[in-house]
């Protein structure tokens, strides 16, 4: 076990509650408060009494109320906090604060495409239109890197990214499944891409290709299987001239005012507003003072801290474009007869998070404290390129669904946040961050980056941001150092709302 410098954190003066940094047994006196019971790490305890009905306060903010009275040094969890969240009118738009201090922007050596698009991974994609094909676009990913990818000096690999849609899906699922997949497509990681169908799907090739962007047409190989011969040979041919095109490009000085990252977590645990998520803070503000873009997702997890979101809206059409999409949200909450409460799974009340309005307040630090909200882009859109600040991705919180999601709206970097660890990687170069050091030894396959370091070590927030940011720039510049990249965990997954036939 890794020695803990500190024993508990108090976020902010207004909080009554204090988080145990390691787990501390009953009978411990802290800052004069004697613990009643055993308070595991990552878990809260009061610091004063709290009543039945009083507000619990941890981040300055309200994560709930009191169902019976609590006695100070006692835990606080599911058996005596319950959430409060409702539904709420969002207060009126008021023009923010910006920061006027800019910073000058650092330089990687990315792809740069003929559109102007700048790339951190020269690759190719294969992208099926439909599940049927899955296996067949994973065979010819297989054979490409097995056969062709060595006589290849700047092409990073092949890749395929199987999906079970495509196919009996009817409106906005449709919809949604030609949009990630066009997300990909034209994504700037895939330097050219063999799309792939069957020839009998509802997701109709000549639909499918109405969504390539016109400069990326000539990068773009396409056919359906059902009309050739023999889909393995006209799969190879077909990747053997797109990669001949590929490795035409080369790596270029770029500043990173041209990265996008996204921000998501998984997996949270009572640490992950306290160490990983705020470190991702320090480094979106770090990054948009230099006119750099960060994205963020997870709509459910704005629920109870949606105001500190809106506060920072550019303009008044963000800020209502903002408050639209979290309460459209809530209403598909309400559709399927599910509480807008429920999203602490099982590991997150494990690992000592409450009530919802807890995990958003420490999910929504992820954005940092400075940087404007500048834009907010649909299920499956990408991201307006120069706008710099943080853009806010429509999209649920599941793992694989916003990963997905942050990569079509243009991430070339995601920078995940985990308390629990999870193996899991996105099409694009996906950094694990560690809320806890026992986590980063335990798994070591899977965490590229320790934030644990701030309370199990006297390293400050300051040092951390600098190294996270180097390994960043880094692997923007071609270092094969994301774990998911040397696992080959690389996958999607699509938002599923409606029917299947």
């Amino acid at each position: 076990m890794t020695e803990i410098v500190r024993q508990t954190v108090t976020l902010n003066l207004n909080d009554n509650v204090t988080v145990a940094l390691a787990e501390l047994p009953a009978g411990t006196e802290i800052d004069g408060v004697q613990l009643v019971e055993t308070i595991p790490a990552g878990h809260k305890y009061a610091q004063v009494d709290i009543a039945a009905g009083q507000d619990v306060i941890k981040y300055g903010l309200p994560i709930g109320h009191a169902v019976k009275d609590i006695q100070a040094g006692q835990h606080v969890h599911v058996q005596n906090l319950a959430t409060s969240l409702v539904q709420g009118e969002f207060p009126a738009w008021q023009s923010p604060t910006e920061v006027e201090t800019k910073d000058e922007a650092a330089t990687f050596q990315g792809y740069v495409r003929p559109s102007g698009q700048v790339a951190i991974r020269n690759e190719i994609w294969i992208v099926n239109t439909v599940a049927c094909v899955n296996q067949t676009a994973s065979r010819l990913a297989e054979r490409a890197n097995a056969t062709l990818l060595d006589s290849l000096e700047n092409v990073d690999g092949f890749y395929a990214f199987p999906h079970p849609y495509g196919c009996s899906q009817l409106g906005d699922d449709l919809s949604a499944t030609q949009q990630i997949l066009a997300g990909l497509i034209n994504h700037p990681h895939a330097a050219a891409v063999l799309i792939l169908g069957l020839g009998c799907e509802n997701n109709r090739m000549e639909s499918q290709l109405k969504s390539v962007q016109s400069d990326k047409l000539d990068h773009v190989v396409f056919f359906n299987t059902q009309q050739v011969e023999d889909e393995m040979e006209e799969g190879m041919s077909a990747l053997q001239d797109l990669a001949e095109r590929a490795n035409r490009q080369t790596r270029t000085r770029v500043g990173a005012d041209q990265l996008v990252l996204a921000m998501k977590c998984g997996g949270s645990d009572g640490l992950s507003g306290i160490t990983a998520n705020p470190l991702l803070g320090r480094l979106a503000d770090r990054h948009c003072r230099s006119g750099g873009t960060v994205l963020l997702t997870e709509v459910p997890e704005m629920f109870g801290a949606e105001t500190l979101l809106l506060s920072r809206c550019a303009t008044a059409e963000i800020h209502q474009q903002t408050g639209q999409m979290v309460n459209e949200f809530k209403e598909y909450f309400r559709a399927h007869q599910q509480p807008i409460s429920e999203n602490p799974s099982p590991g997150n009340r494990d690992g000592g998070i409450t009530t919802l309005e807890e995990k958003s307040l420490g999910c929504v630090q992820k954005g940092g404290v400075e940087a404007l909200v500048r834009q907010v882009v649909p299920y499956g859109g990408m991201a307006q390129a120069g706008l710099g600040g943080i853009s806010l991705v429509n999209g649920p919180g599941n793992d694989g669904v916003s990963t997905t999601a942050l990569t079509c709206a243009g991430a070339h970097i995601v920078l995940f946040t985990t308390g629990r660890g999870t193996p899991l990687g996105g099409p694009v170069p996906t950094l694990k961050i560690s809320t806890q050091s026992d986590l980063q030894q335990r798994k070591p396959g899977w965490i590229d980056f320790d934030a644990g370091r701030l309370i199990s070590q006297t390293v400050d927030m300051e040092k951390l941001t600098d190294e996270l940011y180097d390994l960043v720039l880094r692997v923007s510049s071609g270092e094969q150092a994301a774990r998911n990249e040397l696992n080959g965990y690389r996958e999607i997954a699509i938002w599923k709302t409606g029917v299947t036939l």
